[in-house]
């Protein structure tokens, strides 16, 4: 998923955009934008992109007779 060539444009994955702080990047095309934005100078940086976090799983459901032999 993170080498996927069908990724959605966005600043804050971009080769050419730097993060500022946390609401901001700073494009050399465009200058400072939303890491939501976008534009036609998009060229994907897997390194940039933080994949989601996986899902906790829920022990609760488990029952100590699923740990015997």
């Amino acid at each position: 998923m993170l080498f996927s060539k069908n990724i959605s444009p966005k600043c804050a994955y971009c080769k050419k955009g730097k993060p500022v702080d946390g609401e901001t990047i700073l494009c050399k095309k465009r200058g400072v934008t939303l890491p939501e934005d976008a534009c036609a100078g998009f060229r994907y940086d897997p390194l940039k992109r933080v994949p989601p976090r996986p899902m906790t799983p829920n022990f609760s459901m488990l029952k100590d007779e699923d740990f015997s032999l």
